[in-house]
This record gives structure tokens, sequence and C-alpha cells, in this order.
């Protein structure tokens, strides 16, 4: 039913948002999966719970636009077509950058849709009418163009600077995109010797191989150890040229000797020093990780065979002092998980911190607020702490810069239409710049540019800012916060109001999935296997904000088990409605301008009216625990509603009526069904949508309409409070009989004898064949004699309940019962007691394994407790009826 229920809303328009209808409007933007991509478990919790709002807000009655689409992720997607290319025996330098690029497009058209098939089958009801790439013709257009606004008021610049390089991409990366892993490298000591032959000094380094484009020795200016030799030059090893020994702040004095090698050409910090002091640069390596010919004997060696080299060779000088194991954290590639290597290199730059500032503010001033509150710290620390963003990529799959070099005089053309001249000199000898901008830079655009700027589009004006965006933690730095900057920057608002960050989801035994471990749960077969509103049910149930979700199958069947229960209410309910019900409509709801629509008719019995206040109850909660992004809450409130009060106790108290000689009582209850039921499938239907829709569509009187055109039902008359608390009462005396049942181990069938007191008089002749049908009792007793020794008792409703046991047979299978539970909580205590006396596990378990075990010691003894005074009871009722 899934691809037919999905197929008629499409066809029906139901996701699509007209910026002519006069709706409020509301407006989210998907994170752009990869075109490389394929459904996994973040993108199903992610884009369900954005599903979730986006139906939720249709049902209120909102113009809602999704704006779905893909990024094309250069790197990612250059990687994918290279592989396949190789595959047949060829490369892309072979194709030629044109032709390669004509095999991604055609890639793309292949290949590149399968993730959105998925979110569709996913149920997910973006306006595919929208449907936008980072790099179909408009958005290019934008990039374009901020590209230019931003070159022009200086932010855009070009500079060489230490870049982090990924020898096997090919490419520059950004910090964000060079994760720091472990590695378990070594530590070497090299001695520098003075060129004057007086002594040396030792340095220490992980990466030994560097050495050959050292320019310096540095050691901290007030380290009285080396202040005197500051100024002379010392011997580099193996290559022999003569460096000075420099001072500069940035040096560790307690770390090693005091004195560390500087590379300005290969780290970071010694690049910072060797611009203060005006150090040379010395690259010394080639773009794909061999040393070039600045590296003498060692060029043409790839780096990991150059540090054994070296070492070797040091060691056969003797220049290497020693070595020992220390492990540290190196820059990896997050695409190909190449040892990044840092490189002086001319790129592209975008000064950050003047967007920073006002990114920050926002923020502060609740402008945008994020859920949990707790993820704004992580936005805050990286907007301070901000460096400029390297934006341009060698890549041949992206937004190429438009930027084009004079071969004259040498400068940048900078434009948003192919230049025919140079700007500076009219020449027209131009050149367009190689590279490709970064794939997070149009994605920085997403909510302005999908909507069509830098024109003034009807959508614009309509659909920004954005009311949510839902996302993933780990991606605050890539693109929330570069959203925040370009949407303040552009559009001179926010692009959301919301920023809801999701959890993370983990298997059953909380640990991370990946599939070396085996424990990845694929979306695709649990859709197959259990059906998708099973999956999505799990899903918002378990997304309690800031705690991540343990999903194993017991969580799977547990949304599956729901789905089942809703469909035999529903089932039920079919079998027992008859078409033309008078006073009930299953398209009754809201209006097609999204205006309440008062609920007719008027139900007959105070359970009708119960349940119907229950579901109005449980729609505002819902609608509150959504408006604050608190689905696990929602998922909660409605699982309680329909499980617990629909299914359990108001079909039970229908079936009076529906089975009764009452024709007036019997259609006020069918109405009450009706409406009932279908208020609990339009509540449901953001979380489920496939089911609720197909039972929708069977009720009587749904006149061809949607659940989305439905609506939520408009809110009825209130219960008054004596009303609510006599049923209260109902559902707290059935119960307690329930509990003093199962208790007994009564089998189902057996009706037990129940005395209430004369003060209950016109609550037994109100609800007395609710009680008898579901407590299974016989017709209630009223008296006010105290208890019989053979009575369970129990306080319910304000009433003093007395349950019969009196049949010595019931009697004795339940003393049997008991003295076989009594045995195994003594065994239980008797062990939990053994270890508390044991000094040696009270001295070496850890102090809350300790608490545990007496916690536990306390709840089996008040449990056995209680158990012989239950046995001492019954064994005296049974002797008097023996």
């Amino acid at each position: 039913m899934e691809s037919r229920w999905y197929a008629a809303w499409l066809e029906r328009g139901l996701f699509h948002a007209s910026v002519e209808d006069p709706r409020p409007p509301w407006s989210l933007v998907i994170p752009p999966p990869n075109v490389t991509g394929s459904l996994h478990l973040g993108h199903a919790l992610n884009n369900t719970l954005q599903d979730v709002l986006a139906r939720h807000k249709r049902l209120q009655g909102y113009n809602v636009c999704w704006m779905p689409g893909t990024d094309h992720a250069g790197i990612a997607t250059q990687v994918v077509v290279e592989r396949e290319l190789a595959r047949e025996g060829g490369t892309r330098q072979e194709l030629g950058r044109e032709a390669f690029v004509a095999r991604v497009w055609e890639w793309k058209a292949r290949s590149g849709a399968r993730i959105v098939t998925q979110l569709k089958a996913l149920g997910c009801s973006c306006d595919w009418q929208r449907e936008r790439f980072t790099m179909d013709s408009g958005l290019s257009r934008a990039v374009r163009e901020v590209f230019v606004r931003l070159h022009r008021e200086g932010l855009i610049y070009r500079d060489a600077f230490l870049v982090n390089w990924c020898p096997r991409c090919s490419t520059v990366l950004s910090d964000l995109e060079a994760p720091h892993r472990p590695v378990s490298g070594r530590l070497y000591v090299i001695r520098y010797p003075f060129v004057d032959g007086d002594g040396a000094l030792e340095i220490a380094t992980t990466r030994p191989e560097t050495l050959l484009g050292d320019t310096a020795v540095a050691v901290h200016p007030d380290d009285e150890r080396h202040a005197r030799w500051v100024g002379r030059s010392l011997r580099l090893p193996l290559l022999g040229r003569e460096i000075p020994l420099v001072a500069d702040s940035f040096v560790d004095r307690e770390f090693g000797s005091g004195a560390v090698k500087v590379t300005p050409g290969h780290d970071p910090n010694d690049f910072e020093c060797g611009r203060r002091l005006g150090l040379p640069m010395v690259n010394i390596l080639h773009p794909d990780g061999r040393l070039n010919e600045n590296a003498g004997p060692y060029a043409g060696l790839p780096v990991a065979e150059a540090r054994v080299r070296v070492v070797a060779d040091l060691e056969a000088a003797g220049l290497l002092v020693g070595s020992r194991e220390h492990p540290h954290e190196v820059p990896h590639c997050d695409r190909c998980d190449t040892v990044v290597e840092p490189l002086v290199s001319e790129q592209w730059f975008l000064h950050m911190e003047p967007l920073a500032g006002p990114a920050m503010q926002v923020v502060r001033e609740e402008r945008t607020r994020f859920h949990p509150r707790q993820w704004e710290k992580t936005y805050f620390h990286w907007l301070e702490n901000i460096r400029p963003w390297v934006i341009s990529r060698q890549l041949w799959w992206g937004h190429r810069i438009p930027a084009w070099r004079c071969g004259g005089c040498g400068d940048w053309t900078v434009a948003t239409q192919d230049p025919s001249q140079c700007e500076h000199c009219g020449a027209g000898d131009l050149a367009q710049d190689e590279d490709v901008l970064d794939t997070w830079f149009s994605s920085a655009l997403w909510p302005f540019s999908t909507f069509g700027w830098p024109d003034a589009t009807p959508e614009l004006e309509l659909f920004y800012p954005t009311a949510v965006l839902s996302t993933g933690h780990d991606i605050i730095f890539f693109w929330v916060a570069r959203m925040m900057m370009m949407g303040l920057h552009f559009m001179g608002d926010v692009p959301f109001r919301d920023v809801y960050i999701h959890p993370l989801i983990r298997d059953a035994e909380g640990k991370k999935m990946s599939k070396s471990r085996g424990n990845v749960i694929d979306p695709i077969e649990v859709m197959s296997a259990h059906g998708t509103d099973a999956l999505r049910y799990t899903l918002v149930s378990l997304s309690a904000q800031g705690r991540d979700i343990k999903l194993g199958e017991s969580q799977l069947e547990g949304g599956r088990a729901f789905v089942t229960k809703l469909w035999n209410a529903a089932r039920f309910a079919l079998l027992n409605l008859d078409a033309g019900i008078p006073g009930a409509s299953a398209a009754q709801g809201r209006g097609a301008r999204g205006e309440p629509q008062p609920r007719e008719g008027q139900p007959g019995s105070l359970y009708d009216r119960w349940i119907l206040h229950r579901l109005d109850r449980a729609l505002a909660e819902t609608h509150a625990a959504l408006d604050a992004y608190r689905f696990n809450d929602a998922a909660a409130v409605l699982y309680h509603f329909v499980w617990g009060e629909l299914c359990d106790w108001y079909i039970e108290l229908a079936k009076l009526a529906l089975q009764g000689d009452d024709p007036a009582a019997r259609q006020a209850t069918q109405s009450t069904l009706q409406d009932a039921l279908a208020g609990a499938l339009a509540a449901l239907h953001p979380l489920m949508p496939f089911v609720t829709e197909e039972i929708f569509q069977a009720l009587p009187g749904g006149n061809g309409r949607f659940l989305m055109e439905r609506g939520y039902p408009a809110p009825g008359a209130a219960l008054p409070e004596p009303e609510i608390r006599e049923m209260d009462e109902l559902v707290e005396v059935i119960a307690c009989i329930r509990r003093v049942r199962g208790e007994l181990g009564l089998p189902a069938g057996v009706r037990v004898r129940v005395t209430l007191p004369t003060t209950a008089r016109g609550f037994v002749e109100r609800h007395g064949p609710a009680l008898c049908a579901l407590a299974q009792v016989e017709t209630p007793q009223l008296a006010d004699a105290p208890p019989g020794a053979s009575a369970a008792v129990a306080q319910a409703g304000g009433f003093v309940v007395q349950v019969a046991l009196d049949d010595p047979a019931f009697l004795a299978d339940e003393v049997r019962r008991l003295e076989k539970t009594l045995g195994r909580l003594e065994k239980d205590l008797a062990f939990v007691a053994g270890k508390l006396a044991n000094d040696q596990f009270l001295a070496r378990a850890r102090a809350e394994i300790v608490n545990a075990e007496r916690e536990k010691h306390g709840r089996l003894a008040a449990e056995a407790e209680g158990v012989r005074e239950r046995l001492a009871r019954l064994r005296h009722a049974l002797g008097a009826t023996a």
C-alpha cells in the first residue's frame, strides 16, 4: 500500500507549496544528501523527523514548503567516477577535463537519483516539483554571484598559505575535512651540530623526513639555556645546509631540550614562525605525496619510505640519539583516510571573522535557537576561534572558480559572466582558474539559493527565512554556521528560526554502528521486513533530545506491534460502522483554507464524551511536544492514547452499546468511534503516514479527501470535572480488580465476586455493565461490612474494593504459586546477602556496584515480606473454607 498512497499524494499535489496559497507559510530545507549516497539510518532518522514536522504543519493548516535536493559532493563523486574509470582501465587525465565532467554528469543521471527514490519510499513529503541540485543552473548562478560580491568586498582573496593537502585526492582540505586520528608513531631525537663544530642541539620530532625542509632551529627567547647561542648557525643533518638558531615564543621550553626544528613549508606553527621571522619556505613534497627535488637524494620517494631512509642515514652518520614509541594524532582525509600533509600552496580564501560576529550575535539574541541548547556552545566555540576558510579545491567536478588570470599583467579578473578581456590591463589573454569551489560553499547558500536568489522571487519572499533546520551535530561547523553567515550577509536575516540537532543512532548495547562490527542496520531492509510506518514510529519514539538512540530488533518489533494494534482496532471499528452514520464524517477536521471545522454530533454516553475529551488532550500535548521538537514525547502521548485509552478502554466500553438493544446508543457510539478513530489517524499521520491513510480511506464519509486535506479535528466542548473524576474512578476500579485477578493467575472467563460500599450505589447503577464486562466480575454487591478473611482488599476510585477469594480451588492454586515465588525470592535474597557479607567483595567492587546490591537486597526483602503476608492471609482463608 505504501507506493500506492505515495503516488496518490503526488498526483493530488499535496506536497507542493504554491505562492498563491492564502494559508500561512511554513518552510524548511532538506540537508541535501550527497548524490553518491544511499539511505542509511542517519538519513532515515533525520528525514523522518523533518517529515513529521512538515506533515504536522500541513494538518495544522499551513502552506508547507519542504525544499528537497541533492549535493554534488565534489570529492566523493569524483572518487566514485574515477574508480569506475579505473575498472575500465582508464583515468580522468586520459579523458581530459571536459570529457570527464561529462562522464560525471552521465553517472549522475544514471545513479544519482537513488537516494531520492529511497527518501520517497521513506514517505518524505518534500515539494519534489522544486527539487534542486547544487550544480543546477540556478544554484550555479547564485554561487558565482556570491563569490564575486565577496571578492569585491575584499573577503575573498588569493594567497600562498600552508594548507591541508590530501595526496590521494590531490586537493586541499579544510581543517574540518581533515580530522585528527590516533597513530602509533615514534619520537626521534636528532643531533643538529653547530657549524663551528662547538657542540650540537638535540631536536625531537615525529616526522624526521621533514628535516629536509628545515630552514631554522628555534628556542624560546626567555630560555636561559640557549639565549647565548641565538644567532649562531647549525648544520642541517644529511643535506648540510646552514640554518640559523632563532628565538620565538611559540617554542615549548618544557618539551625535550627546549629547541625545535622549524619547517615553515610543512607545519602550521612553523609556517607562522617563518612568516614572523622572514624564514625561507622550502617545499619538499610533490602533490602526489612523493618527495621533490628539494629533498636531495631522497627525491621521488613516498613519505613513508623516505622516513625509513632518513632514519637509517641519520643513524649511520651518528646523528640519531635515539627513538621511542610515541602514540599521537595526525590529520587524515575524511574521504579516503589518507594521512594529510601540510603543504604551502596558493589558494583562494574567505576571510571569516567579519561574518562570524553577526552569526554569533543572532543566536545570543535568540533570533535563532538551538534545540537542545547545549549545542550553542559548540557553535560559539568554532566561531570564536574561526580561521580563514580555504575555499578552492583541486578537482574537476564542482563549481569552477569564476576567476581568470591575465597572461599579460598576471592579475585576476573575477566576474559573474565569462570575461573577454582583463579588467586591469584590457588584454584578451585570459585563462580561467582550474580549481573548483569547496562543496560546502554552495551548500552554505542552500536556504536562499534554492528559492531563486539572486532574483527577488515570490518563493524567496514567502519562504525565507525557513522555520527550522534539522541536522546532525557533526556539521554544525561545516554547514549550520556557514549558512548562518551567508544568510545574514546576503539576505539580512537568519536562514532559520530554529536549529534542531537530532540524536545519534547506536546499536542496542549503545555501541557505534559500523560495518566492521557487523552491527549496522539497513533501513531499506527494515522497511521491507517491518513496514515503513514501524521504522518511522520507532525512530520518532526513541528521539529524546540530548540522548543517543539505542536501536535493536526489540524496538523495531515494538514499532511493528503498535502498527498492528492500530490495524486491529480499525478492523473492529469498520465491522461495527454503518455507511452514512448521522453526525459522523471521516472528512471532518479543517476546511480547504485551514479553518477549524466544528465537531458534528453530540455523543450520548459518558464514555463517548470521555474518549473525545482524551483525544483533544492528546492532540494538544502532541502539538506542544512537536512545537518544542520533543519527538519522543509526542510519540509517547499518541501511544498512550491509541493503545491505552482508545483500544484498551473505549473500544471495550463501546462494545456495550454496539452489541446492545438501544439504537440511539448504538448510533451515538458509532459516531464517536468513527470520530475518535479518525482523530487518532490524523494525530498519528505525521509519524505513520501509510497505514493511517489506508485506514482513513476505508472509513465511511471520506468524500475522497486525504488526511492532509482533512486536517486535525478541532477540539470539542470541555468535559466537566465531575465526569472526568467519574471516569477516572471507573478506570481505577477496573484496573484494581484486574490486578487482583492477575496476581491470582485467574484464567479469562472466570468471574469473581466484588463488593463495594453502599456509597457506590449510583456508581454501580451507571457502570455495572462496564464493571462486569471489563473486569469479568459478577454483578457487584453493595455492603458496608468489614472484609472477610478470604477477600482481597484495595482502595480504588475513592472506594474500598473487596474481591472475594473463597473458592478453595482458587485459593489452593494461589497458595502453591506464592510458595514457589517465596522460595525463589528467599534463594535470591540469600545469594545477595552472601555477597554483602563478603569483605573481599566490599573492598574490591566499585561503590556503585555495592550500592546496587544493597538496593537489590532491600527490594527483595520487601517483596518477600509482602508474599509472606499474602500467604498467611490465604492459608487462613483456605482453612476457613475447608
